[in-house]
């Protein structure tokens, strides 16, 4: 994933966490909000209960290789801030991935829902 396409301010996250719709199911949090670019942003945050410096990195791993495998699937003009719950760890990557993409495709809906 190309720095590009990353949210990286911290007053972007807070006001993305703060002011945004969401979507939760066991894996994952997603909050997202509209953007001014032609393509989606997203911000992946892993908190220090999950693991040490080690595993958060490896989940971000994992997230970032599922991103960049879906992405074009995703592109609606959306900032998106990932934050990964503590159940994620003891699923497989197939099980992280389905349960991601299973959360885009609900954002995506009310998404289009709203637009109409």
């Amino acid at each position: 994933m190309r720095k590009l396409y990353i949210v990286k301010r911290k007053d972007e996250f807070d006001f993305i966490i703060n002011k945004c719709p969401f979507k939760k199911n066991n894996s994952f949090i997603i909050y997202y909000k509209d953007n001014e670019y032609q393509f989606d942003r997203f911000g992946i945050s892993v908190g220090k209960k999950i693991g040490n410096a080690v595993v958060r990195n490896n989940c971000k791993r994992k997230i970032r290789s599922i991103i960049d495998n879906y992405k074009k699937s995703y592109n609606n003009q959306q900032d998106y801030i990932i934050i990964l719950r503590r159940s994620a760890l003891n699923i497989s990557f197939n099980e992280l991935e389905i349960d991601f993409n299973s959360i885009m495709h609900n954002i995506r809906k009310d998404i289009c829902n709203e637009k109409k």
